[in-house]
Parts: C-alpha cells; sequence; structure tokens
C-alpha cells in the first residue's frame, strides 16, 4: 500500500475520551431529543483510532487514506486484508527449484573436470594443475554465493513499537503503513513479498533462481554470485571449446577443385555441401567424451548470455542509486536517485581510504595522458 500525496490527509489528533458517566437511576429525568442523537452519531464517524498510536482522530468520513497527526503513521481504510493461504506452497516450489539448479551446477562442474581433465593433462602437466586450481576456485566461491543468496534472510525491517500513545513519541511513524499480511508497521523503503511471508527491508526484487528475495540482506551477495557465475561460465566455454576442438576427429579431406575452383553459386553450394557431410561424419566417431564437452559449452554459453542480461540490468540500477522495485514505482523520484559511481562504492563498502586512493590513481593518469 503506498498512498500518494494528493490522497493523503494530516488527521487531527485527540487525547482519548474521558469515561461515559454512569447512567442514572432516575427514570424520570429527561430524555435526550432526536436532534441531540444525530449530532453524537455524526461526531462518532468523525472519530478513528490511529493504529500507530492509538490515539483518536477526528477527519471527514470521506478521507479513505489519512495521516496522523502525532506519530505521521498512514491508515488506508480501503486497503483489503491479506491472506498467507499459499504460502507454503510457493516456498516449497522455490526450494525445489533452487535445488533442482544446485544439482545443474554440480553437473557442470563435474561433467567439467571429468570431460576436461584428462585433454588438459595430457598437453602438459602445468596446465593441467592450472585447470584444476582454476576450477575448485571459480566452483567454490560461485556454489557458496549462490547458496548464500539462496537462503540468507534478505532483511527484515526493524522493530519499534507501535499502537500504544506513551511508547510511540512525536514523528516515530512517520511515513509508515501498516502490513496487513505481517499484521505489523512496515516502513517506506519496505515492501512485502507474497513468496517469502515477510516485509522486505530495500527489496529488489523477488528472485526465482535463488527462490528468496534480494533485499538489503543479501543484495551484495547477489551482485557477487552473478559475477562469478558469468565468469565461470566464460571460462567453462573457452575451456571445453579448446578441449572439444583437440579430441575432434579429423575433418574428410575436400577436393582441391572446389577450394581453388572459380567462386560460382554451385561451386559454393558444392564446397559448404561437403563441408557439412564431413562434419557429420567426423561427429559419428566422436567419443563420448566429445558429446559432454558438446553440451558444456551450448549450456555455458546460454546461461551466461542470460547472467550478462541480469547483471548489466542490476548493476545500472545500482549505479542510478535505486533498486527494480523503485525504478518501476513512482517513488523512485523522491529518493536519491543521482547517478554516479560513488553508488557503486558505497554498494559494494569498500573503504574510504581504498576509493580515494583509486580516485587520486585516476586523477594523475588523466593529468599525465593529458
Amino acid at each position: 500500500m503506498d498512498p500518494t500525496d494528493s490522497a493523503t490527509v494530516s488527521a487531527v489528533t485527540l487525547p482519548p475520551p474521558p469515561p461515559p458517566p454512569p447512567p442514572s437511576s432516575d427514570l424520570s429525568g429527561p430524555t435526550p431529543s432526536q436532534e441531540d442523537h444525530y449530532v453524537a452519531s455524526i461526531t462518532e464517524e468523525h472519530e478513528v483510532t490511529c493504529w500507530g498510536c492509538g490515539l483518536i482522530l477526528v477527519l471527514s468520513p470521506y478521507t479513505p487514506i489519512f495521516k496522523c497527526g502525532w506519530c505521521g503513521a498512514i491508515t488506508n481504510h480501503n486497503s483489503v486484508k491479506g491472506d498467507n493461504n499459499y504460502f507454503w506452497w510457493r516456498r516449497l516450489r522455490d526450494r525445489c527449484f533452487v535445488c533442482v539448479l544446485l544439482l545443474f551446477m554440480f553437473f557442470i562442474i563435474g561433467g567439467g573436470i571429468w570431460a576436461i581433465y584428462p585433454i588438459v593433462f595430457s598437453i602438459s602437466y602445468f596446465c593441467g594443475v592450472l585447470h584444476i586450481t582454476i576450477s575448485i576456485m571459480l566452483s567454490i566461491t560461485t556454489v557458496s554465493t549462490f547458496i548464500l543468496s539462496a537462503f540468507r534472510s534478505p532483511g527484515a525491517p526493524p522493530l519499534i513499537p507501535w499502537g500504544s500513545y506513551p511508547a510511540v513519541g512525536k514523528n516515530g511513524l512517520d511515513g509508515y503503513t501498516f502490513c496487513n499480511y505481517c499484521s505489523k508497521p512496515k516502513s517506506p523503503n519496505s515492501h512485502h513479498c507474497r513468496s517469502c511471508g515477510m516485509c522486505v527491508l530495500d527489496m529488489d526484487h523477488h528472485c526465482p533462481f535463488i527462490g528468496n528475495c534480494v533485499g538489503a540482506a543479501n543484495h551484495r551477495v547477489f551482485i557477487i554470485f552473478l559475477i562469478t557465475a558469468v565468469i565461470s561460465n566464460f571460462y567453462v566455454s573457452v575451456i571445453s571449446s579448446f578441449a572439444a576442438f583437440y579430441i575432434w576427429p579429423p575433418l574428410k579431406s575436400l577436393p582441391i577443385s572446389v577450394l581453388s575452383g572459380p567462386t560460382d553459386y554451385m561451386l559454393v553450394y558444392g564446397f559448404m555441401k561437403e563441408l557439412t557431410f564431413s562434419f557429420f561424419t567426423s561427429v559419428e566417431s566422436l567419443p563420448l567424451r566429445g558429446f559432454v564437452l558438446i553440451y558444456l559449452f551450448i549450456a555455458s554459453v546460454s546461461v551466461e548470455i542470460g547472467l550478462c542480461v541480469l547483471l548489466w540490468q542490476q548493476m545500472s540500477y545500482i549505479y542510478e542509486g535505486k533498486t527494480y522495485l523503485i525504478h518501476l514505482s513512482s517513488r523512485g523520484t523522491n529518493r536519491n536517485s543521482k547517478k554516479d559511481c560513488q553508488n557503486i562504492v558505497r554498494f559494494f563498502g569498500c573503504p574510504h581510504a581504498a576509493t580515494r586512493c583509486l580516485l587520486g590513481f585516476w586523477n594523475s593518469r588523466k593529468i599525465h595522458t593529458k
């Protein structure tokens, strides 16, 4: 629930009403008139209790969205009570998908080591040791960051006192709304995810590939996972293509007349036909290790393309100082959306001294080039 400024009304806060007087035992006294009863009913319609501080607010009965004048909490009477009936089904679906992706990652790692390391070791012992070292480092980094992104909490909003006037101070809940799913206050920079069943602080999006939300607590780990996954897939595509080229059976020799003759349409067509036939003939004699290398190359290139697009999108939002949800909502213009490389530096938490050294090196390099 994100109320707009035009629909939000600051309401007047009144102290709690005094208790009603005890009923009189004198039954012969005068009864209230019809006009007094009508005025009392109108007054009761104007009095609403604030969910944030518990004080009574006086406002128009035609105000569905209003803001408390004391604590600043925003109330929306048009919001529908949420339920989490399908929460466990969504969590089970996400966790199953995460397990499938983990099996796929282990298959890529195991298949790559089984299919590539004998070929690399046959070239030289140094190349084999280097390949095993790089593969282990990339595998551990990618799998660990994936597990942290999938199973770490995305970040819940801080718990603050609410519902009682002595506990909630002036503007103590400024901009807060009431989450109908969690039944507790929701900060302005939080969003409720029905798949995770919780409010997420600085939520970027719910990623089905990790089965978890990307929020304030795991956004940095998620970006590191994307970077390591892109590097790992690039290495797998390069080393698998090199190994496949090394063990590929030799192609059938083509006629010299086709290669050196005049380049007309029929000769080019004949050359392509002979080349295609020679290629498929060599595939028939390819060992099982070669087919695994072909699969590794196709799978790594396909996954790498998708990850590069996602990483580029995420880094562009970080460069703008936004998240994906803020980029979609109209609130994105109200926050710090200045495009600056300092947003990336702050996101990754680089020390100020290291940042100053890098900027000084960059400026000195620009001066020397001039």
